[in-house]
């Protein structure tokens, strides 16, 4: 019986080594694609960053004077509307959807 099972436990050992360089290859895979979507999101932020530094130097109030981008915000809703919306407002806003959120638990 011990002959019969020897053989079985090779294969086995053989299986397991084959497993486990599979996985180390597809680690090493998963490793490059982690690096190039973490590129890809940088290379994005960058891209919005300079969008919206550019649609700041643009923007100007009724006396023709830069809109400040750290007072303001710019929130674009689900039907495609661009707004430009003072900061403060929107804090308070996400105040009371914390307190909201905080109340139902």
């Amino acid at each position: 019986v011990a002959a019969q099972n020897c053989p079985k436990h090779k294969l086995n050992a053989i299986n397991l080594e084959e497993d486990v360089c599979n996985l180390q290859t597809q680690k090493e895979s998963l490793k490059k694609e982690q690096s190039q979507c973490s590129r890809s999101i940088s290379w994005m932020k960058q891209k919005l960053n300079n969008l919206y530094c550019d649609i700041f130097s643009r923007l100007r109030d009724d006396q023709g004077r830069r809109v400040n981008p750290c007072q303001y915000i710019i929130h674009c809703s689900s039907d495609g509307s661009v707004f430009i919306i003072p900061k403060h407002l929107v804090k308070s806003e996400q105040k009371q959807d914390n307190k909201k959120e905080q109340e139902q638990k």
